[in-house]
């Protein structure tokens, strides 16, 4: 097949999506298809990247972009757009050249992806839409307007191509549903992928060395600080933690977009206990997991992410409020995988890091292997690849019949 994926978001920016979109078009690449990705210029990455480590081939293209301003309703995203004039003659110059099969596209509210659908629409090219975020948000002012930007300006779009979405959890299952109905063309139920390669190698006492946290109870939190995982719940948590343990640390990871959290902090004389460390390399996040006693960010009922899956991938022992039934066809077990607690409760959330703070070894040893080896079974990017090609080849030979 020839297959191109699109995402504005990709390597070298980091997060989620960026991540997941390169592992699969490498491993599309690297089953012997024939890949090209399309997606938006970042910092100093060239226009043009042939990759050639792959057995089939995969071509990086990066058009030209501009950065939406940072406000509350891009949840202060530097999310960059191609938008202009010229995008639908250059995104239509770019995939005739090419001459996909199918087109896997990755984020539901990007000019890439409707270009490239109403693209698909006019050659006949099936197209699978991966949704990695929710147009949601915590506040009712923001929340309504996500509502009215689906309802009259994505789910239209989508409405005339009619995507087959893959199906994240049951959170995005319900979402897609609600949002998308009409335009939905089928679904597909794929859990995240996970690249367990080295995640369980890495050097802890680096980290604790280099931000001074020798022998404390460390808690990490991995992922950038959006209104929808805004390290709030952590906070309100910390006191009755620190009063148990108080040379306790956290450790935050990732781009704060959201402070809200650091003021609560503030308010909570708590703030001491707090290191934000802002992005790091992805080849770092082994050694922060490893430094880690635990792992806590997705703590508002929302899911379970990739950082959360890619911790427990390292054996570090995670706590997260999260539904045990969260992926399809996948149950999650409370001091079996993780630690689960109840969102808002916050009492229970630092219980239950009192007592994985309180010996971290055996969390290791017993929630942290067992969640490591849920992982590798359910999770691993290697099946998940496996997966995708299914649905694709799929589309491509159903389109053929018809």
């Amino acid at each position: 097949m020839r297959i191109a994926v699109v995402n504005n978001f990709f390597p070298p920016r980091v997060g989620g999506s960026a991540h997941l979109a390169d592992a699969l078009a490498q491993g599309y690449a690297a089953a012997g298809h024939e890949v090209l990705v399309l997606t938006v210029a970042y910092n100093d990455a060239p226009g043009r990247e042939i990759r050639r480590e792959t057995r089939g081939g995969c071509t990086v293209v990066r058009l030209p972009a501009w950065t939406m301003p940072k406000t509350p309703l891009s949840v202060s995203f530097d999310i960059g757009f191609a938008s202009r004039p010229s995008l639908p003659r250059r995104i239509r110059e770019i995939l005739d050249d090419f001459a996909p099969d199918v087109i896997h596209q990755h984020g539901q509210f990007f000019d890439l992806t409707w270009a490239s659908g109403l693209y698909a629409r006019r050659r006949n090219i099936p197209t699978l839409l991966s949704v990695h975020t929710r147009l949601e948000s915590p506040g009712a002012l923001y929340q309504a307007a996500f509502r009215v930007l689906d309802s009259v300006l994505v789910a239209p779009i989508l409405r005339r191509y009619k995507p087959r979405f893959v199906v994240l959890d049951v959170h995005m299952d319900t979402y897609i549903r609600r949002r998308y109905g009409p335009a939905i063309g089928g679904l597909e139920y794929i859990p995240v992928g996970v690249d367990v390669t080295g995640l369980a190698a890495g050097d802890g006492a680096k980290i604790r060395a280099r931000h001074g946290l020798p022998g404390r109870p460390l808690i990490l939190s991995i992922g950038h600080v959006i209104p929808l995982r805004d390290r709030v719940r952590l906070v309100r948590a910390l006191p009755r933690v620190l009063e148990k343990l108080p040379d306790a640390a956290v450790v935050v990871v990732g781009r704060v977009y959201y402070d809200a959290f650091l003021r609560l902090a503030d308010q909570l004389g708590v703030r001491h206990a707090i290191h934000t460390v802002g992005p790091v390399p992805r080849a770092e996040i082994p050694d922060y997991l490893a430094a880690a006693d635990l792992e806590a960010h997705d703590l508002d009922g929302l899911g379970l992410g990739t950082a959360s899956l890619e911790s427990m991938a390292a054996g570090c022992p995670v706590v997260a409020a999260v539904r045990p039934d969260n992926f399809p066809g996948i149950r999650l077990a409370d001091r079996e995988h993780l630690y689960l607690c109840e969102p808002g409760d916050e009492q229970a959330l630092a219980d239950a890091m009192i007592e994985v703070l309180a010996d971290p070894a055996h969390a290791r040893a017993t929630v942290g292997r067992d969640g490591q080896r849920l992982v590798q079974e359910s999770f691993a990017v290697a099946s998940v690849i496996e997966a995708h090609l299914r649905a694709l080849a799929d589309l491509t030979n159903k389109n053929h019949q018809t």
